[in-house]
């Protein structure tokens, strides 16, 4: 019996924590968090209380939502971000988006089986009780540029309310946990995105002109000045306001391919949310669609998290983000298949099998180079698309109204930042203030949000006794972050353009701080000195677990991820500020220069399968996942009834579902253009509030103590 007494408490400490939640990081923190009882399908659970419920779910290996009620398909999370409905469950018998629902202990969740079904009771609601709040200016999400605008706004006396969903305020900088790029002066180039987070967050919370409410969404705006807000997932509460900033970010963008409704595939930002902001080990291995810099961003974070990446795939020739970027993650191991595309994904109940091939000039996939590969996630990054429906509402309304951060432009967050100060300012001026923009702001903002450049020739050095930098930093992007930093000036922006566009240069004067190598956001700069006629040393960055010693050797990559040679560990550094290790590694002295990072992934990992296997048929492709609509039904329907209005295709439920057609609508455009109808020819879709779900209970803000008055 004692026995049996103690191995049934081990077995439930064990299930406890036991969980895939993150327990090492090397640049986050692993917080002491208060864990939970729960339960799912009648089952026991541990999560974090106040973690969203989706990542509870996910952090047992929990990753079937729902079973959909058109053909009983399994649906698990897409976006994370409250933007699809793809992680609805029953939470308490309520039929709710889990990837903004707090978990709370005790909670009663349920996989949800086809359609909800209305609760059991006949009790009258309580009394109607109105929360009214009134601003100045409401600010509609309470990221970078949300933030920044609200800042300025309040400087000038405006009474200012942000509004934003989530529990934090810093919307994706809190995924972020790589060094920022653009100016170290106007963005804080060089600091970690969510360390950015939390020094905005304070300055604004510290602000006596400005409200936060975490947890609001708003759901509608009226032609009277007024915004509905849905409160912690309760209340719906008014606020009269003079004026908006409408910062809400943006929804990621899917892809319409076989399979594209299984659970396992997410959104990249999903991804990031999941592993960074609520440290939860999701998957084991993945592939990536998508080579913008969200999408390199995600497998350089996967890695991070001990997660396999197969490859990335991209239909253009050129990754489309940072070449920084993609260097980086060549070099460490992924392999990047340019002029491929998806054909399908595969599996039962969870994603197990995606297949990829190459285009041809047509961007047609050609069958015959199918490559397979064995995953549990696939990752979509494919692009942004700006949320921007409030504004054209309050435009037709007539209201004061600026746009910022991805709400008006896709952009890095760096960009966001400083353009929502110009936003800030922009409305100031609406409302009447006498202010004057400075007119190098404009300039600023727009190098900040600037593409990719010309890439210039590598350029080398005559190796001596001292360390110099060696700098891998050749495509004109906008940062600067190495040349601020250095404390001799050693480091210069070659005056091509004059801005921070231009690409560092070593200008000579190297003290071997080290300080670039640990600021560097691509971990583009290395240090090399000669020790002898035959060797050299360098000091390399690295933002992994040390699971190595002084004394062993690693594997060493030029810039494009070609092996290079063995170099053998000779220090280890830790840079507390950085959280950036430095290693120092003695090498050949012809690779010295050209050596760039250290492969942390074995190409035993990103083998494809044997033998490339997959059904491919394209017309069972889902473009509505809300409703379960493919794209053939779609063709055809626009085709038999010559559709020239969205409306017209709510007959067939594209549109009708719990998104309120924020997804489906983002694909309608190319299968209007692959039937040789014109866009600009169709009448969009017709935009109402509610926008978001709220239960009729939560208009009228009962009050506990009438709840069930009759």
């Amino acid at each position: 019996m004692i026995f049996l007494f103690f191995f049934t408490t081990f077995f439930v400490f064990l299930r406890r924590y036991s969980v895939k939640e993150i327990k090492q990081h090397p640049v986050l923190t692993v917080k002491e968090n208060k864990h939970v009882l729960f339960t799912y399908n009648g089952k026991d659970y541990y999560g974090i209380e106040g973690d969203p419920v989706s990542s509870a779910l996910i952090a047992n290996n929990i990753q079937i939502f729902s079973l959909h009620h058109r053909n009983h398909a399994a649906q698990g999370i897409f976006c994370a971000n409250g933007q699809c409905s793809h992680c609805t469950v029953l939470i308490n018998g309520l039929p709710m988006k889990s990837c903004i629902t707090p978990l709370e202990e005790n909670m009663d969740i349920r996989r949800l089986d086809g359609l909800p079904k209305l609760p059991e009771t006949n009790e009258a609601r309580g009394e109607s009780h109105d929360i009214q709040h009134q601003c100045d200016v409401l600010v509609i999400g309470g990221g970078p540029s949300g933030l920044t605008a609200a800042l300025e706004l309040a400087d000038t006396d405006f009474k200012v309310i942000i509004a934003d969903d989530k529990a934090h305020l810093g919307g994706k900088l809190l995924l972020q946990t790589h060094k920022f790029f653009g100016s170290k002066a106007d963005c804080y180039a060089g600091t970690r995105g969510h360390e950015i987070a939390t020094i905005l967050e304070e300055q604004v919370r510290a602000h006596k002109n400005i409200t936060v409410m975490t947890h609001t969404m708003v759901a509608g705006i009226y032609k009277d000045s007024k915004a509905g807000l849905f409160v912690n997932n309760k209340y719906y509460e008014i606020v009269s306001f003079q004026g908006l900033i409408i910062s809400a970010g943006a929804r990621e963008r899917s892809l319409v391919f076989p399979g594209n409704h299984l659970p396992g595939i997410y959104g990249a930002g999903a991804f990031q949310t999941l592993v960074n902001r609520d440290m939860i080990r999701s998957s084991d291995e993945i592939f990536i669609v998508g080579s913008g810099n969200v999408g390199l961003i995600a497998a350089y974070h996967a890695l991070q998290a001990g997660i396999a990446v197969k490859g990335i795939c991209d239909i253009l020739p050129e990754p489309g983000g940072y070449k920084v970027h993609a260097d980086k993650i060549k070099r460490m191991g992924v392999p990047l298949y340019m002029r491929h595309t998806i054909l399908s994904a595969e599996g039962n109940d969870r994603v197990n099998k995606i297949t990829i091939a190459e285009i041809d000039d047509q961007w047609r996939p050609i069958l015959s180079t199918a490559k397979s590969f064995a995953v549990d996630t696939l990752l979509v990054a494919v692009g942004l698309a700006s949320i921007d429906a409030f504004y054209d509402m309050a435009k037709a309304f007539g209201f004061p109204v600026v746009k910022a951060g991805d709400a008006d432009e896709i952009a890095e967050a760096s960009s966001a930042m400083f353009g929502g100060r110009i936003a800030g300012l922009s409305l100031a001026k609406k409302l009447g203030k006498n202010i004057k923009i400075d007119k190098s702001f404009y300039n600023k903002a727009e190098i900040l949000k600037s593409h990719p450049g010309k890439v210039y020739p590598k350029k080398t050095i005559t190796l001596t006794e001292r360390f110099q930098p060696v700098i891998h930093c050749l495509q004109e992007i906008p940062c600067n972050p190495c040349e601020t930093i250095c404390p001799v000036h050693a480091i210069s922006l070659h005056p091509r353009k004059g801005n921070i566009m231009d690409i560092p240069e070593y200008t000579g004067g190297c003290t071997g701080c080290m300080k670039c190598v640990t600021i560097c956001p691509g971990l583009a700069i290395s240090l090399a000195r000669k020790l002898d006629d035959k060797h050299a040393e360098i000091v390399l960055p690295y933002e992994f677990i040390v699971d190595f010693e002084i004394g062993d050797t690693l594997p060493l990559m030029d810039m494009d991820g070609h092996y290079l040679e063995n170099g053998k560990v000779r220090k280890i550094r830790f840079d507390k500020k950085t959280l950036t290790t430095l290693l120092t590694l003695e090498v050949s002295i012809e690779n010295a220069q050209t050596i760039a990072g250290i492969r942390v992934q074995a190409k035993s990992k990103i083998k494809p399968l044997n033998e490339a296997s997959f059904s491919y048929l394209p017309d069972e492709a889902i473009v509505c996942s809300c409703e379960m609509v493919n794209i053939k039904e779609v063709k055809d329907y626009i085709v038999e009834h010559d559709v020239r209005d969205i409306n017209q295709l709510k007959n067939i439920r594209v549109g009708m579902g719990s998104c309120g057609g924020k997804n489906c609508s983002l694909l309608l455009p190319k299968i209007f253009k692959e039937l040789n109808i014109p866009f600009e020819e169709v009448t969009p879709s017709t935009l109402r509030p509610l926008t978001v779900e709220i239960p009729l209970h939560s208009l009228i803000n009962e009050s506990k103590s009438t709840k069930g008055h009759k």
